[in-house]
């Protein structure tokens, strides 16, 4: 009997899993993919009608290493269907970004391919489409699922390695109560948005496509000869956007910097896993005086402007937001988008950003051994440098929050810590109360992105009850951890052999891995489980075979 594996869900992450542990399969094996929905291969985040047609990813083509690039994919479309997503075959660029319809579109093809790959390599493949897994539990042989077919009873099968790959939690409604939106997906559901004051809870690119989903439905972004313009419809005058976040920022637009990255001097890999390994009780100030020297190994003149010696953690962060939190919001956009651009044509990089950039990756691996008080100093100060530099945006999308600001229909406001929003009154939407001031908005919708989730929200309840799926301890007021995984992603419990369950659900590991939000994290972890999956594999050939007619049913 070949040894089994099921990945539970078909978005980018189990894609690019999938691809490492194909790249490196020395043996055949049965693989069964479970997707709840219609189509295997896309992720919410990328989906027809989840997706608005004007909504921009922010991932260029040089950062996906897949079967084939997204150039390359793009380069062999037919024009006209490269007109479906707004794209012009002249425009294409490996640094370009492009809608999420058609990054959709290609990790679609993406998954065929591997999956022909992986049949051409002897592996028997069976993708289980309209599926969706509703439990699953240890047995002494192995991972047993609970599998509920659309149209169909439920049936289990056993298999001997499996990957949870769920991906984004968003509730199918978002409207969840009148005029009250808990996300911004499915786009479609923001169409019925009427022409009225809409709040959007978070700045980000999140909330960006959530602005730019609803100003589309109300007017249109025109290309003028010098800038892009905001044309609302008739009868709208009554609409207009609020985006609100803690400190009422723009994300910044995309920097040109090389990919990929150059090495670290100071602040490397290496120094920090030697670090870990000490364990010293102040980790988080010996890593942050790691990062402070790089910093100014890169990029002197700004370690001398900011006055980075003689700043902590949150003297730090303050520092580096404090220029743009004294402007006007708008006008720093617009120098920012201006000097971005002109970066790009001149191939200029700016070596703080970039050394910032490049450093989250080697600063993450901290975050598990930080105490609480450590670990709530990193979150609350330290994280939001981080995201705030590698999460910049579009051109376009910056575009379009100017355009949207010149025609009157876009404000920011800074919530800080002090305020509420309620969507409980009488009135449809919600209000916020911040300070004096009430102000209530017919439409409210939540757009700062996936919360990290807790143990109790996992969707597989038998793992929880076994005490295999369990919270990292944390305070009870401190951020969330996320749930016990190691470094290759194996739940910790003593109640299961290493190699049988791995858990890449994203939400549950945002406190171990807190900067794993995109498709770059996709493949980062995707190969480190694929690895791990290839080497258990191989080492189960030559176990004598069991009878196993329960996975049969899965494969069928």
């Amino acid at each position: 009997m070949l040894p089994s594996v099921a990945f539970v869900g078909a978005g980018p992450t189990t894609i690019y899993t999938l691809h490492a542990l194909v790249c490196r399969a020395t043996t055949p094996f049965e693989l069964t993919i479970f997707e709840e929905q219609p189509v295997a291969g896309r992720g919410t985040p990328y989906r027809p009608g989840w997706n608005d047609p004007a909504m921009l990813s922010n991932i260029a083509s040089i950062e996906l290493p897949l079967e084939e690039t997204l150039v390359a994919w793009l380069e062999r479309q037919p024009a006209d269907h490269l007109r479906t997503f707004g794209i012009d075959r002249r425009d294409i660029d490996d640094r370009a970004f492009y809608p999420r319809l058609a990054l959709g579109e290609y990790l679609r093809d993406q998954f065929e391919a591997t999956i022909n790959r992986a049949r051409g390599q002897g592996i028997e493949v069976a993708v289980r489409t309209r599926c969706r897994v509703t439990d699953a539990v240890n047995v002494e042989d192995g991972i047993r699922l609970s599998v509920t077919p659309k149209d169909g009873e439920t049936f289990e099968a056993r298999f001997d390695h499996v990957v949870m790959a769920t991906g984004h939690q968003w509730p199918e409604e978002p409207e969840v109560r009148p005029g009250y939106f808990l996300s911004p997906w499915p786009a479609a559901a923001l169409s019925n948005i009427p022409p009225c004051k809409v709040g959007i809870r978070g700045s980000s690119l999140t909330a960006i496509d959530a602005a730019v989903a609803v100003a589309v439905e109300h007017g249109d972004f025109v290309e003028g000869e010098e800038r892009l313009d905001y044309r609302p419809a008739p009868g709208t005058d009554a609409f207009r956007i609020t985006m609100m976040s803690r400190k009422g920022l723009l994300p910044e637009a995309d920097f040109f910097h090389p990919i990929p990255y150059e090495p670290l001097a100071i602040c490397t890999t290496e120094a920090i896993e030697a670090l870990v390994a000490d364990q010293p009780d102040d980790l988080l100030e010996r890593a942050f005086a790691l990062f402070k020297a790089e910093l100014a190994h890169a990029d002197p003149a700004y370690a001398d402007a900011v006055d980075l010696e003689h700043l902590d953690v949150e003297d730090f962060c303050d520092r580096f937001f404090a220029e743009r939190m004294a402007a006007d919001p708008f006008d720093w956009a617009e120098r920012n988008l201006e000097e971005a651009k002109r970066n790009f044509e001149t191939e200029t990089t700016v070596p703080w950003r970039y050394a910032i950039l490049r450093m989250h990756e080697a600063i993450e691996p901290i975050v598990p051994h930080l105490d609480e008080d450590a670990f709530a100093r990193f979150s609350h100060h330290w994280k939001p440098v981080f995201v705030d530099d590698y999460a910049t945006v579009p051109h376009e999308s910056i575009e379009r929050m100017l355009a949207l600001h010149r025609a009157g229909k876009l404000d920011l406001l800074a919530l800080g810590d002090d305020y509420r929003i309620d969507s409980h009154r009488r009135e449809r939407g919600a209000t916020l109360s911040l300070g004096s001031d009430d102000i209530h908005f017919p439409a409210f919708i939540e757009a700062t992105g996936q919360r990290p989730l807790a143990a109790r929200e996992f969707p597989f309840p038998s793992l929880r009850r076994q005490g295999i799926i369990r919270d990292e301890p944390s305070s009870e007021d401190g951020p969330p951890r996320g749930i016990a995984i190691d470094d290759q992603f194996h739940p910790v419990s003593g109640e299961l052999p290493k190699d049988r369950l791995f858990c890449l659900s994203l939400p549950y590991i945002l406190g171990r891995h807190p900067f794993s939000q995109g498709l770059t994290s996709s493949y980062e972890m995707g190969e480190i489980v694929g690895e791990e999956l290839a080497k258990a594999i191989a080492g189960k050939v030559d176990e004598p075979p069991e009878q196993d007619t329960v996975r049969e049913a899965a494969t069928s």
